[in-house]
């Protein structure tokens, strides 16, 4: 059974850095699609970042140049690196993958932005 854990979440200041970390397990093959999705209070769920198994990355166009999506194949793991954080970031963080004919999620890390 395929599970996804997210940490790394908290509060943080403006301007402030947070690296969120989601560790996949119970898959036996490569992953392939793995990303970040977010959902603030009261709003939809949006896309963050996603990255393909060969690396190629997508951003949101307001996290372009703040955020950066990677991962590590071998641990089964992709990372979020937020700097430069705004209180509009405030969301919960959720990991998403794609695995063979499956569509994951995790159950979401608490980022708070404020001073």
């Amino acid at each position: 059974q395929v599970q996804l854990v997210e940490s790394g979440g908290g509060l943080v200041q403006p301007g402030g850095s947070l690296r969120l970390s989601c560790a996949a397990s119970g898959t036996s093959f490569m992953i392939d699609t793995m990303g970040w999705y977010r959902q603030a209070p009261g709003k939809q769920r949006e896309l963050v970042a996603t990255i393909t198994r060969g690396g190629n990355t997508h951003y949101a166009d307001s996290m372009k140049g703040r955020f950066t999506i990677s991962r590590d194949n071998a641990k089964n793991t992709v990372y979020l690196q937020m700097n430069r954080l705004k209180p509009e970031d405030t969301a919960v963080y959720y990991c998403n993958i794609i695995y063979g004919l499956g569509n994951y999620w995790g159950r979401g890390t608490q980022v708070t932005v404020s001073s």
